[in-house]
């Protein structure tokens, strides 16, 4: 997905478990508050670096549990690109293992996909063996002068340095083009994500709810280079419990962490949520938040 090891990014939940948007996505300028910041944990902070890099180390675990996207969110990009997605060249960055990157083909896309991490990478030649894949970062794209039509990152341009990114994503958008951010954030309005999203807080010292503040166009392009549409696709998909784990596990903030101290987490966590839901299954709901801006054609 993106600059440091692939960010995000995700093959995605099986199609027939995904509930399609209950109304339509919402649109509108993105916000220009500046991003805010989390709280300091109480231990230190693992480096950026080594959260971008700690998806090579569960790779199948991420292929495996990680969420996919809805059909409404192409939908949207199509839209506010003024494209359409069948035949047109894009560029996935920061791929991983290759959930964006296989919708986007079955869109009817021409699609590459760039990435840094090895074991993202072995996990996408694995996964997706018939599509081309080329080692970089979205800082140094290894892709040529105004070769695609669009740009994408699915949970990765938050590991990119947007000074770089950004004239680089420009440099090989054709005119017209159009770069595409989106991330699955969870919908803390619903009260026992929110409780969960509080109970991550509070044992590993991390502010969950900023992640959504913090998807902005001033965060994502702090030159103001770029003129963002935001559209949000609201989406759901139910899951048993151990996947839904197995999904949180697979984020940078529990990868980095000592095993022992995950586990207390997963462990506890467990037993929370077969408390609320004895069926043993629970119904995980995301909201898509989509950046999208377009080149002068």
């Amino acid at each position: 997905m993106t600059t440091p090891p692939s960010a995000h990014p995700t093959p995605g939940a099986d199609p027939t478990t995904e509930r399609t948007p209950t109304e339509p996505p919402t649109t509108e300028r993105t916000p220009t508050e500046p991003p805010t910041t989390e709280p300091a944990p109480t231990e230190p902070t693992p480096t950026r670096t080594a959260r971008a890099h700690s998806f090579n180390t569960a790779a199948a675990q991420y292929a495996a549990n990680r969420p996919s996207y809805p059909p409404a969110l192409f939908d949207a990009i199509e839209d506010l690109a003024g494209h359409p997605l069948p035949g047109s060249r894009v560029a996935d960055i920061g791929a991983g293992t290759g959930i964006a990157t296989a919708l986007l083909n079955a869109r009817g896309a021409d699609v590459i996909a760039v990435e840094p991490g090895d074991g993202m990478a072995a996990q996408f030649r694995r996964t997706l063996p018939a599509l081309p894949l080329v080692r970089g970062t979205g800082d140094d794209l290894p892709l040529a002068d105004a070769s695609v039509d669009f740009v994408t990152y699915a949970q990765a341009w938050h590991w990119t340095d947007p000074a770089r990114a950004v004239p680089e994503a420009l440099r090989v958008l054709r005119p017209g083009g159009a770069l595409a951010l989106w991330w699955n954030t969870d919908a803390l309005d619903v009260p026992w994500i929110a409780e969960a999203a509080a109970r991550t807080g509070r044992h590993f010292g991390i502010d969950i709810s900023a992640e959504k503040r913090n998807v902005n166009a001033r965060a994502a392009d702090p030159t103001g280079r770029l003129d963002f549409t935001r559209r949000t696709v609201r989406w759901s998909r139910r899951v048993p419990v151990d996947t839904h784990l197995a999904n949180l596990a697979s984020h940078s903030v529990f990868l980095v962490h000592d095993e022992e101290h995950t586990a207390s987490f997963l462990a506890a966590e467990r037993e929370h949520l077969l408390r609320a839901f004895p069926d043993g299954s629970v119904e995980e709901v995301y909201e898509v938040v989509l950046l999208l801006a377009k080149t002068p054609a």
